[in-house]
């Protein structure tokens, strides 16, 4: 699969484009100004994303990777 596949995959799913679940990392204190917070590891974000979205772990490595400015 594509990673422009995944995160396709995702909108249909959650209705969230990556920005979307940019700002809400913002709001959850993973990110501040587009970039991680120093303190916060990677499998807190893949959980809240698995937990609070039912996505999985490919799915949610896919949105850490956008936030990690990955775009293909």
């Amino acid at each position: 699969m594509s990673f422009q596949a995944y995160i396709d995959n995702i909108k249909a799913k959650t209705g969230k484009s990556p920005a979307d679940f940019k700002k809400l990392a913002e709001k959850k204190g993973f990110l501040k100004n587009g970039e991680f917070v120093k303190t916060v590891k990677a499998t807190e974000i893949t959980n809240w994303l698995k937990s609070e979205f039912e996505l999985g772990h490919g799915h949610a490595m896919a949105i850490y990777a956008i936030f990690n400015g990955k775009t293909e």
